[in-house]
């Protein structure tokens, strides 16, 4: 795969008509500028507010909105600032914490951490997944174990990688942009500023970085290796 030459605008990666909150996008320099405009946008116009469904014993704390028809399972920790859509689900265990952005009909599922992100509508986190620091288009998914780093291993700015080129996004943590209908398998891992366009695959185990243009497939060529056992210990 040859690595990419340019970074997408937000217009690329994001269908806007499918989120409550185009305004985090307008006039960027990059589409990665959105990340720290969530805490501003939401002091500005989050109105807390519960008009979905607890089950069960739900801690919440600070300023949350929840939308109608959403349900709240039982074990969720909502920390606001928290703004959730309608017809969600958040799972046991789910926790969504300090400027949190979940759109319509999505789920933020068991023992989920997500943390100063986006989620446009339709958005599946569904199953042991950590994020932060990041923005999920329409309808992208990611497959049970998947985990977004958002900070670098050694500290300083998050560079975005491209073939020419490292770009520094001028932010200490910053997780994925991913754009719309684009599916990670289960536990794979993006480095801090990955940036992946519309409609990708990442096979499970699969570990990414850079900038990935659109409709485009990644997969390992790890090939397993399977011999008869034989008594008495393995070989």
């Amino acid at each position: 795969m040859e690595p990419a030459t340019e970074i997408p605008s937000a217009d690329e990666l994001f269908d806007l008509h499918q989120t409550e909150h185009a305004e985090l996008f307008r006039s960027l320099g990059q589409a990665w500028d959105a990340v720290p405009r969530i805490a501003g946008y939401l002091a500005s116009n989050l109105r807390p507010q519960r008009l979905g469904q607890a089950l069960g014993q739900v801690e919440m704390r600070g300023n949350v909105f929840i939308g109608e028809g959403t349900v709240i399972e039982s074990g969720a920790l909502i920390q606001g600032p928290v703004w959730i859509g309608r017809n969600c689900r958040i799972g046991h265990g789910a926790t969504l914490r300090d400027n949190v952005i979940v759109g319509d009909d999505c789920v933020v599922g068991h023992t989920v951490e997500v943390k100063n992100l986006i989620l446009f509508n339709d958005c599946e986190v569904p199953h042991f997944n950590y994020v932060g620091d990041s923005v999920l288009g329409y309808r992208v998914h990611l497959g049970a174990g998947a985990k977004l780093s958002n900070y670098r291993l050694f500290g300083g700015n998050v560079n975005v990688r491209l073939a020419n080129q490292k770009v520094d996004t001028g932010l200490a943590k910053l997780g994925a942009l991913i754009g719309d209908r684009t599916e990670l398998g289960c536990n794979a891992v993006l480095h801090p500023g990955t940036i992946l366009g519309r409609d990708c695959l990442l096979y499970p185990n699969v570990t990414f970085g850079g900038v990935l243009p659109a409709q485009r497939l990644v997969k390992n060529k790890n090939e397993l290796t399977v011999v008869a056992r034989r008594e008495g210990g393995d070989d």
